[in-house]
């Protein structure tokens, strides 16, 4: 039975055009736009690996090539950085190939978040499974899939991460409507809403781009009309799931993630996601930082 399968396969929808990255993803997808020293993709597919899905799904478009380039074998590259006995950047250039196994399937069509979860109907067939988006980076030291996964065994149905914001900002997001439970980090949802009219939200708990969904999704998803902006909404079929009880797919439940949340979806979030990480990290922030303060304290004074 779906409702006691354990989740192995991980869904990562990559047919995005990248618009507002442009011109620099007229030939580059924006998966592949750099964090530091490594593409935004590879975090999403680690932090799944890392909560145990190595089991991967890409849902891809046309121009997306480097993506699947990226996650296999580059021997050439590999002979070469051999030859010069360089094991740090061979180890490097090897990791992103050793991760897990990864699928690919094509959305052909941008017919929105929706559709390209149902394109994974095939690979994942009836089990559960994680959908992660890449414009959202979980920092590795809150395993938030984690907790879903837990969450879902728990309580069954699909699960959904939420993360509070401040009123102003609400509409930007898809918004749920929540109860409480016996968890203190769990709520059960009782509505979703995509986008709400200022004023009007059920709550400042907004969905960020995690995701466990029951198989029942699938069949949902082929009954759900398209909806704002023309595509198929994964948060309306979610929103009928959540009125269900868990013999019919159901109900959902929520994971408020009070944790470090990076956003690469605009160029503004990109750059300050750049930054955090470059601080962050032990062969770049001794002299990254000390640049950082006196480039702001210049830039102050002009």
């Amino acid at each position: 039975m779906a409702d006691h399968a354990p989740v192995t396969k991980a869904v990562v929808p990559a047919a995005g055009l990248g618009t507002r990255f442009l011109p620099a993803t007229k030939a580059t997808p924006k998966e592949m736009l750099p964090i530091v020293d490594k593409p935004a993709i590879q975090y999403v597919v680690e932090e799944a690996v890392n909560a145990g899905l190595e089991d991967l799904l890409l849902v891809t478009g046309r121009g997306k090539r480097p993506i699947e380039d990226h996650f296999d074998r580059a021997y050439e590259l590999e002979e070469a950085l051999r030859a010069k006995d360089d094991p740090e950047r061979l180890a490097a250039v090897r990791e992103s190939a050793e991760l897990g196994i990864v699928h690919y399937v094509r959305q052909g069509e941008p017919k929105g978040l929706g559709h390209a979860v149902h394109c994974a109907h095939q690979h994942v067939g009836n089990e559960p499974f994680a959908v992660l988006l890449g414009d959202d980076l979980i920092d590795p030291r809150d395993p938030l899939l984690q907790r879903m996964l837990e969450v879902r065994e728990q309580f069954g149905g699909s699960v959904v991460a939420l993360m509070e914001v401040e009123p102003e900002q609400v509409s930007l997001y898809g918004c749920a409507a929540i109860e409480p439970t016996s968890e203190d980090d769990v709520v059960k949802v009782t509505n979703l809403v995509e986008k709400p009219v200022p004023g009007e939200a059920p709550s400042r708990w907004i969905i960020i781009g995690r995701y466990v969904c029951d198989p029942a999704v699938f069949d949902v998803l082929e009954k759900t009309p398209p909806g704002r902006g023309g595509e198929i909404q994964l948060t309306d079929a979610l929103m009928t799931l959540a009125q269900r009880d868990r013999s019919q797919g159901g109900p959902v439940h929520g994971v408020l993630f009070r944790g470090r949340r990076y956003d690469t979806g605009n160029k503004l979030d990109y750059l300050r996601t750049v930054v955090q990480f470059a601080a962050d990290r032990p062969d770049l922030a001794a002299e990254f930082l000390p640049w950082l303060r006196e480039f702001v304290a210049k830039h102050d004074e002009d």
